[in-house]
């Protein structure tokens, strides 16, 4: 539990210790575990493979997509599968033949499921650090779906691998066979829990119950479809991006503020420990080296230099076939557009929370009672792909990115601001003037209402106001914070004089409470 309570903590202290050095929060992490690793008074972590995956990859792959859509994902199908599908199964087949070459007495089966482990980046990571270092937003939406695809394709050829080298026997219709219904239940399990979780939060109606269910969708999502031979990564995802799609409610100002607070704190506190796990179990994968550290530290160095290699290798001809594409088709993909964003996209292929628990939950023993071929080789192997691709390539990444000089496309992302903002305000002025035409207002009442429809866009970009018009709301804006700023003092007294009433004798919690509550509805408006 003293663990538990030191990682929660780094991972708050890290976030902030990150932005100031200019490194991620994740590989800070890591670096922070393998230094609690190695230290005499924290003791050997031995978490249950089997409880890794279920209890870290639901909540971490909900709060990612929060971050995206559905039409995002399917405008950038063609990218995201290069990467997230047809990536894996090459990097798979291509660490497989080399661990059957290197490892003596590898079963092939045992090689497939070592490529298949660390053949997935990591979603969390590779957002992570890639929104830390300011690259374009098509990047990180790649990044991003490559992420939480690729886990999907990954974990159903392990388990196949698994199954292959436990019972001695694999079949390949079999194992399509597998992968198909795998696929296909998660999809069902995802759009009926999510169904049916969008009819809940109707029934519960406040934002408190609201966002507590929706901590329990994700596991709930993935349970259920491993429980039905389904690909629980694909059920969170498909749940998560099937609420993003339909449980949207423009009005609810204060269940959204306070579901994406909850999930930011989540999403920073489940990283950290996950990421913190992978350095503590470093220690537990260097007491398996048993006097052949050297020949095993070789062999990862191999497998490291494959995995990276076809990822470059992979990249070069898929981006240039992306492009190619892209020009016969009517809309943007999100896609590299030159040489410099690829060798970031390559560089940013980090392995990290799912290498680890599918490389812990191995099995010990076959069907017929021995030991799995190459447990211990395979496990030491895949951490050394973690700490290379996690630490080394996450320590450099940012000065890749500054060397290179891949930034943010701001000019664009002010442009879509821009037009965001027209938008709101025309649609502000479009329902001003169906009231206008159905109330009747005093001039100057009517005056006001017009200037705060027109304001509504002149606060999202001021941008959109020509000179004449912008020193005008400047002014009025200047105005509004004053007003702003004497009714926060005004608020915080009222504030201060009702919790003070919350010691007082006779008085009753929960009124008091209620009465704070509705000052700070109050304030957030």
């Amino acid at each position: 539990m003293a663990l538990l309570l030191l990682l929660l903590l780094g991972a708050v202290v890290t976030v902030p210790l990150g932005e100031r050095l200019g490194l991620p929060a994740p590989v800070l992490m890591t670096l922070a575990g393998i230094g609690m690793a190695f230290a005499s008074f924290v003791p050997d972590v031995d978490i249950p493979p089997e409880v890794i995956l279920p209890a870290l990859l639901p909540p971490l792959l909900y709060a990612s997509v929060q971050r995206t859509s559905w039409r995002q994902f399917a405008a950038n199908r063609r990218p995201i599968f290069l990467l997230a599908v047809a990536l894996v199964f090459v990097t798979t087949a291509a660490v497989a033949a080399v661990a059957d070459a290197i490892v003596p007495g590898l079963p092939v089966a045992a090689a497939v499921a070592l490529g298949a482990l660390v053949a997935p980046p990591d979603p969390v990571a590779a957002t992570a650090v890639a929104g830390s270092v300011g690259l374009p937003r098509r990047l990180v939406s790649i990044l991003e779906g490559e992420g939480l695809f690729n886990d999907v394709t990954a974990i159903v050829l392990y388990h196949v691998a698994i199954a292959a080298a436990v019972s001695g026997t694999f079949s390949l219709p079999e194992a399509f066979g597998l992968l198909l219904l795998s696929a296909v239940v998660a999809v069902v399990v995802g759009l009926v829990l999510g169904w049916l979780t969008i009819k809940l939060m109707g029934l519960l109606g406040d934002a408190t119950l609201q966002v507590g269910l929706t901590l329990l969708v994700p596991f709930v999502s993935y349970v259920l479809a491993e429980e039905l031979m389904g690909s629980g990564v694909l059920a969170v995802l498909t749940t998560a991006l099937f609420l993003a799609e339909h449980a949207a409610d423009a009005d609810d100002v204060l269940g959204r503020l306070t579901g994406r607070s909850f999930w930011e704190i989540v999403d920073t506190l489940v990283t950290g420990v996950a990421f913190g796990l992978i350095g503590l179990e470093l220690h537990s994968v260097f007491g398996t080296a048993d006097g052949r550290e050297l020949e095993l530290v070789g062999w990862g160095l191999v497998i490291v230099a494959v995995v990276v290699g076809v990822r470059l290798l992979w990249l070069l001809p898929a981006t240039w076939l992306a492009k190619r594409l892209h020009r016969r088709r009517e809309y943007d993909e999100e896609i590299p557009t030159n040489w410099r964003e690829t060798i970031v996209m390559w560089w940013a292929g980090m392995r990290g929370v799912a290498s680890v628990a599918l490389a812990l939950a191995i099995p010990l023993e076959t069907d017929d009672g021995k030991p799995f071929p190459g447990r211990d080789e395979i496990v030491f192997i895949a951490f050394a792909v973690i700490m290379a691709t996690l630490v080394f390539q996450g320590l450099t990444l940012p000065w890749l990115v500054r060397k290179l000089g891949v930034r943010a496309d701001t000019e664009a992302e002010q442009a879509l601001e821009r037009a965001l903002a027209i938008r709101a305000a025309k649609a502000a002025k479009h329902r001003l003037k169906e009231i206008e035409d159905a109330e009747d207002f005093p001039e100057d009442v009517q005056e006001r209402l017009q200037r705060a429809a027109y304001d509504i866009g002149a606060r999202i970009s001021p941008d959109m106001l020509d000179d004449e018009r912008r020193e005008a709301y400047a002014q009025r804006a200047e105005r509004f914070r004053t007003f702003g700023r004497v009714q926060r003092e005004l608020l915080s007294a009222a504030r201060h004089e009702v919790l003070s009433a919350r010691s007082e004798p006779g008085a009753d919690p929960e009124v008091v409470d209620r009465v704070l509550r509705n000052l700070d509805v109050r304030s957030l408006r």
